[in-house]
């Protein structure tokens, strides 16, 4: 456990890094991508940390198992060159995307309670504007229909992929299942087990697991939402 800093206290990378359980180049790789403010020099020009710094990183530890590490990461850089309004719209994006997610998962929940075999449909959307919709590379798409995870048809004039309504659910069924951590070959039957509606019974374990993940990411959102608040309030916010 990470240890406070008493005020005015100085520390080395070694020393801060040791607190939190982290290297000291990770400590310098956070101060070198803005996570960290930039540090005090010694009078030997060595780096010298302060309360300020470890509260710092406190919040982007914190705030990692919640919002990931590109959104802690912006989030700090955001604070840290004074755009604290910046931070806090990253912040409430965050909170909208697990909102999102547990809809998600609820609309999943329902669908699956009655499932009826699914109906062939006229497809009418091609795989960048669905790729787009998802915020995920065609590629993505691609690879998922390789191991079919989804299954487009073809127009017989051009070619292209197709998705129908059908495939549209299970790609953003996959989609969500990835967020959650699960890997393709895990995913792969649990689409085929929506497609053929032969029950949920099978789905029962991941969707347990999914609501637990769900409320842990919950959870740490308030602590770290508490770490930045005290980092805020370090700062003089």
């Amino acid at each position: 456990m990470a240890q406070k800093l008493q005020e005015g206290e100085r520390l080395r990378p070694v020393d801060l890094a040791r607190r939190h359980g982290l290297s000291t180049q990770a400590i310098r790789n956070y101060e070198q991508a803005g996570i960290l403010p930039a540090a005090g020099r010694s009078p030997h020009g060595y780096r010298a940390y302060t309360p300020l710094h470890a509260s710092a990183l406190r919040a982007f530890l914190a705030l990692l198992p919640g919002c990931g590490h590109p959104a802690a990461t912006s989030i700090l850089q955001a604070v840290n060159r004074g755009a604290t309004g910046d931070a806090l719209r990253i912040v409430g994006e965050c909170h909208a995307q697990l909102l999102e997610d547990r809809r998600t998962l609820r609309a999943v929940e329902v669908a699956l309670t009655d499932l009826d075999p699914v109906r062939r449909e006229r497809g009418d959307t091609f795989v960048g504007p669905l790729s787009r919709r998802l915020g995920i590379r065609p590629a993505t798409l691609r690879k998922w229909e390789r191991a079919g995870v989804v299954r487009p048809r073809r127009d017989p004039r051009t070619g292209y992929r197709v998705y129908g309504e059908a495939d549209v659910r299970d790609a953003q069924l996959a989609h969500q299942l990835r967020r959650g951590g699960y890997l393709l070959g895990q995913i792969a039957p649990v689409i085929a087990q929506v497609r053929s509606a032969g029950g949920v019974a099978p789905l029962e374990s991941m969707l347990r697991d999914w609501h637990a993940r769900l409320s842990a990411r919950s959870r740490a959102m308030l602590s770290g939402a508490a770490a930045l608040d005290a980092y805020l309030e370090c700062r003089g916010e």
